[in-house]
C-alpha cells in the first residue's frame, strides 16, 4: 500500500511543491512549525533514514540544503532547520524550516495551516530558490 507522501507525490492527494527531481520532492507540510516548513521526500518508499541508499540520503540532504537557504531568505531567518523524526509518516523525510532559537525546534508546536497561508509560503520558497 502505497505511503501518504507517495500518494502526494503521485498526485494523488493535493501539494504544494517547492521542488521536483527524478530522486526526490520538496513539499509544504500541512502541519508547520513555521511558515515555510518543507518537507524534502524521496520518490522511493523508504522507512527509515538509516535504510535509504548513502548516495540517495545525500541527494535529499542537498535538496534539503537548497531549501534551507531558500526559507532563511524567504522569511527572514537567521538560520534553517534541519530534522529527520521519522515518527509522522513512515516513508522518509526531512523537515526544513525557517528557525529564530531553539524553541522553534519542538515538533508538537506544529499547527494546521490555512492553504492561503500554504500557498503563500510555496511562493515565497520558489521565488528564493
Amino acid at each position: 500500500m502505497p505511503t501518504l507522501f507517495s500518494r502526494i507525490i503521485d498526485r494523488e492527494l493535493p501539494g504544494r511543491f517547492v521542488h521536483e527531481d527524478d530522486l526526490a520532492v520538496a513539499f509544504l507540510t500541512i502541519a508547520p512549525i513555521r511558515p515555510g516548513h518543507t518537507l524534502v521526500v524521496p520518490r522511493a518508499e523508504i522507512d527509515q533514514w538509516t535504510d535509504a541508499d548513502p548516495e540517495l540520503l545525500a541527494h535529499c540532504t542537498r535538496v534539503a540544503q537548497q531549501i534551507g537557504r531558500a526559507v532563511k531568505s524567504a522569511f527572514g531567518a537567521p538560520r534553517a532547520a534541519l530534522i529527520i523524526a521519522g515518527f509522522e509518516v513512515e516513508h522518509l523525510h526531512l523537515h526544513v524550516y525557517p528557525v529564530w532559537g531553539l524553541s522553534d525546534f519542538d515538533l508538537q508546536q506544529a499547527d494546521p495551516a490555512t492553504a492561503s497561508d500554504l500557498d503563500d509560503a510555496a511562493a515565497r520558497i520558489r521565488a528564493a530558490l
